[in-house]
């Protein structure tokens, strides 16, 4: 597979009569791209359409999704196959990319599942976000009695069609700059590097129902057996999500296009090990789900012939068990795990971390602990709803001030503690 990810790096936004791309800006047509987003019947006539810069006195709330802009111009398939486009596979061919850009769907959807975007201040340094041009969504249900998993499935849908029609309008536009990737089939994959170690990626993907969903291909993941997917084709936007699920730790759909787990290890292929690809897996709520998903992802790995997993988990609590699950089984069929989670131990940092342990999973990474307590100052302008604050996931009853400050935990925070790594939190040793 070759994969070409043509990137146009945006550097700024403005509303105009056409939209488009030239000199690092970005132009769009709010009434047209309006216009778009309100041919869903389910979706109100009350949306908007803003624009955030980072730097800026700005705090968008309550972010659902983050999408990056992306329109396929040259191979089979298109973006976000399944939902948007037919379910060919991706992975292959010319992708165009507005790097630096972003969508975001804001609005009341499950109110305490999601989180806050400042652009500028202390709370910018928690999110990757608060470093992209962003175009927001600002949505509201046609009828507020309406079914949340159809409201969900509006909000999903008006994201990416705004992603892609920003990054269709300016397909004519030469690149800034052009990556390529290149991945082998199984069979050469397995024979190419002699010497070093097999190794795979278990993606963990959230599945828990009750509106905490993520899409392979349009397809509701916790729907599926454990199964293998190049790299390639999660960089091109084979994996959607659907999360209402804490700010801090959910992958949005913009930190699946640019996975970092991924990125790095097709950095290292063929230097450090031999990275054969993803196997993707699911966290659902029964235990007879978890053995199942668990014990085919494994088993999986274990058929590849793999040496070694590098495991991340979307979450806490609950797919905690599925992450140590995926750990000791791996380890016990003589595969060596790295595991990437989380952690929520208390705002003392005193707390118990994960619900669930094992001997087994003694290489582990942590994204930071998710109950750690931020003020973050008002803003000179809120995009959304700034009294959701006091009931969002990490934030209570009083945290929004009365002079537009806010007090939450990071847990508010959208992709503060990231557990595919996209985050700017880091550590250092004492």
């Amino acid at each position: 597979m070759k994969l070409e990810l043509h990137r146009l790096n945006v550097k700024s936004l403005k509303f105009a009569e056409k939209t488009g791309f030239a000199d690092g800006v970005l132009s769009v047509n709010k009434a047209e791209l309006l216009s778009l987003i309100a041919e869903d019947p389910l979706l109100g006539k009350n949306l908007d359409v803003d624009l955030a810069m980072p730097g800026e006195s700005v705090r968008i709330m309550p972010v659902k999704d983050v999408i990056e802009p992306r329109w396929k111009i040259e191979g089979k398939g298109q973006i976000f196959p399944g939902l948007l486009s037919d379910v060919e596979t991706v992975g292959e061919g010319k992708t165009l990319v507005l790097s630096g850009a972003a969508v975001l769907t804001a609005g009341k959807l499950v109110r305490f599942q999601e989180g806050i975007i400042d652009m500028s201040g202390p709370g910018a340094d928690y999110t990757p976000y608060s470093k992209t041009c962003n175009v927001v969504l600002v949505l509201e249900p046609s009828d507020p009695n309406m079914d949340k998993h159809d409201y969900e499935k509006a909000c999903r849908m008006a994201g990416l069609k705004a992603a892609a029609y920003l990054a269709k309008s300016c397909a004519d536009v030469k690149a800034d700059s052009v990556e390529v990737y290149e991945q082998a089939n199984i069979r050469e994959g397995m024979n190419n590097l002699p010497g070093l170690p097999k190794v795979g990626y278990l993606y963990m993907l959230q599945t828990q129902g009750l509106l905490h969903d993520t899409y392979l291909y349009g397809v509701d993941v916790k729907k599926i057996l454990p199964t293998f997917l190049s790299p390639l084709e999660v960089m091109d936007g084979a994996i959607v999500s659907g999360n209402c699920v804490s700010a801090c730790d959910k992958n949005s759909t913009y930190s699946h296009q640019n996975n970092p787990v991924i990125a790095d290890m097709l950095k290292r292929h063929g230097k450090d090990f031999n990275f054969i690809g993803c196997i993707v897996t699911n966290e659902n709520v029964t235990l007879a789900d978890k053995r199942r998903s668990s014990t085919y992802a494994t088993k999986l790995a274990a058929m590849l012939g793999l040496d070694g997993l590098v495991i991340t988990e979307e979450g806490f609590g609950n797919p905690d068990a599925d992450l140590i699950m995926n750990c000791w089984k791996a380890e016990r069929l003589g595969i060596k795990t790295a595991l990437l989670t989380d952690e929520y131990a208390g705002q003392d940092g005193a707390s118990q971390s994960l619900a669930d342990s094992c001997p087994e999973g003694d290489a582990c990474v942590t994204a930071g602990n998710a109950n750690e307590v931020i003020k973050l100052p008002a803003m000179k302008k809120v995009i959304g709803y700034a009294q959701e604050a006091d009931v969002i996931a990490g934030g209570w009853n009083g945290s929004l001030a009365d002079d537009g400050s806010i007090t939450v935990e990071l847990q508010a925070i959208t992709g503060s503690t990231s557990e595919l790594g996209y985050t700017k939190l880091g550590a250092y040793t004492l």
